[in-house]
């Protein structure tokens, strides 16, 4: 078989305006390229020099999706283990982690939380990971739904959580945090907390079941909503009689639909638990609407790669 060629040319690191703009240009996101590839950084965790992190993009990458070279950090149907096991080099790499070793999860939208010391044998079933060991680069993988960086900076401990919607309602980011305290004697005001590019409220719509479960369990759950929240909520049928619609039988109208901010979610759960909102950090950036530089499983049907958010201590 025919040896693939690395998707980087070497250690040369570049900011240019072009990706920086990608990002939003704003002072607590920035972007840089390592060769062929592109990452994403929150500058707060930046300004922590015992510490490794990184969001990636599809840029560059060795995986083909139709007729363009990605970078594809995901076990998926279309793509060949070995494409992946380059990418991820090239990845680590770029993020200049040395011989820190990757930890990964099979991530199943639950709430398990897995606290590693060393680098487990087969990877852990769980959707958070957390650790104060150096030389261990904590991973969350995602195609829409929000990943999670922790950094606490007095004790050194990190933490990287994977949120869908399930994750978010069963408040994986606070107990994540809850953990961290519980593991490491994490102080929430000392977290800084990153919330990597996700799907966006502009794009992200869930039916009237996740409304009336994300209301049950959240007082403030309207905030992260748009549309007819309130009657979706509280459970009431749209066409209470259906023998006084308009609509010929068997062409009932589809329940109404609603906008859900995962991400406004998130950052009030952390919020909530004491972190600091001058220490939390979101990206504007939706991966369905920006295709061109980030995986999307809904805008593209499944069809699609996997992005890696990575921190760890610097061995």
């Amino acid at each position: 078989m025919k040896k693939l060629r690395k998707p980087y040319s070497g250690p040369r690191r570049r900011r240019t305006a072009d990706h920086v703009a990608a990002v939003g240009n704003r002072s607590d996101w920035h972007a840089a390229r390592s060769g062929r590839l592109t990452l994403l950084r929150a500058t707060p965790l930046s300004h922590l020099h015992w510490l490794v992190h990184g969001f990636s993009t599809r840029s560059g990458g060795l995986s083909l999706l139709g007729e363009a070279r990605v970078l594809n950090l995901g076990s998926t149907e279309w793509d060949s283990q070995e494409a992946v096991r380059e990418n991820r080099v090239a990845f680590l790499h770029a993020l200049r982690a040395g011989r820190s070793a990757l930890v990964t999860l099979r991530q199943c939208h639950t709430d398990v939380i897995h606290r590693v010391d060393d680098h487990p044998v087969h990877p852990l079933r769980g959707d958070a990971l957390l650790t104060r060991t150096p030389g261990l680069l904590l991973a969350v993988q995602t195609a829409d739904c929000v990943p999670i960086l922790l950094a606490d900076r007095r004790r050194h401990a990190v933490a990287a959580v994977h949120a869908g919607w399930r994750g978010t309602l069963a408040r994986l980011a606070e107990k994540a945090l809850g953990r961290m305290r519980m593991e490491f004697d994490t102080r929430a005001e000392d977290v800084v907390a990153a919330l990597g590019p996700a799907i966006g409220s502009c794009c992200y719509e869930v039916g009237p079941e996740v409304a009336q479960a994300f209301a049950a369990q959240f007082p403030e759950a309207r905030e992260w909503f748009a549309g007819p929240f309130d009657r979706l909520a509280s459970g009431d049928d749209p066409a209470p009689f259906p023998w006084l619609s308009m609509t010929p039988p068997g062409h009932e109208e589809p329940a109404p639909r609603v906008r859900l901010d995962l991400r406004a979610a998130n950052r009030r759960q952390l919020e909530n638990a004491g972190v600091p909102a001058a220490q939390i950090v979101s990206s504007a950036l939706c991966t369905a609407c920006r295709t061109d530089l980030l995986f999307s499983h809904r805008r593209e049907h499944g069809r699609t790669g996997r992005m890696m958010s990575v921190i760890g201590i610097r061995s």
